[in-house]
């Protein structure tokens, strides 16, 4: 029986719903508990957040995964300024992960980015995830944090092939993403209560986010 898939900019009757599915997609991944949902909850009201980039997937009416976007940029040694993407988060139900459709609604994101004028995206990820739908080394690019290093998980695409030259270029992104552990926690204690636990996840998360490519 074919399915009906239906991808489209989330609205606001679907707030609570994303920022649930987003909570039971991170908890305990990357740390016990998580704080990706209250980063969506608060990102949508930010000055970086583009809602033309705000994504859900519907499989049969109902909704099963998100992608978001800000606003990010790269200066380069002279101080000019290129203004780029970054998404977070991005995530599908576990019960419907590696069925493909986490592929589907990236690759729509990336259609309707490149047709807003936006060439070139930089995340943070496990490059497991991400090289198969082009995304590559931040040093391949030239690409660095403020500190001079180039983190594993920094991956770049080019939406437009030959969209960056070998100049050198610091990335900074959104001051969203820079969350408030402590309001993230309160945020999570007023829903219904889930448990944190450690799991192996969570270290490889550690092991990527702490790795640099020399």
């Amino acid at each position: 029986m074919n399915k009906k898939i239906i991808i489209r900019n989330e609205n606001e009757a679907d707030y609570a719903i994303v920022e649930e599915i987003t909570r039971k997609s991170f908890y305990n991944l990357y740390v016990p508990g998580c704080i990706e949902h209250y980063l969506v909850h608060v990102m949508r009201e930010h000055e970086d957040f583009i809602p033309e980039l705000d994504f859900v997937i519907e499989v049969d009416d109902k909704i099963i995964g998100n992608i978001m976007y800000t606003k990010a940029k790269l200066v380069d040694e002279s101080g000019k300024e290129r203004s780029i993407l970054t998404f977070a988060p991005v995530c599908i139900m576990p019960e419907y992960q590696r069925k493909g459709y986490g592929k589907m609604l990236i690759e729509h994101s990336f259609h309707k980015a490149l047709a807003l004028g936006y060439d070139v995206i930089v995340i943070f990820g496990n490059p497991g995830n991400y090289v198969s739908r082009g995304f590559k080394s931040c040093k391949k690019y030239n690409i660095s944090l403020e500190n001079g290093t180039y983190p594993a998980a920094m991956l770049v695409k080019e939406l437009k092939p030959g969209a960056l030259d070998w100049r050198k270029w610091i990335y900074y992104d959104s001051p969203v993403l820079k969350i408030d552990e402590q309001e993230a926690e309160r945020f999570d204690d007023s829903l219904e209560k889930m448990e944190k636990k450690t799991q192996p996840s969570q270290e490889e998360f550690y092991i990527h986010v702490h790795s640099i490519v020399q």
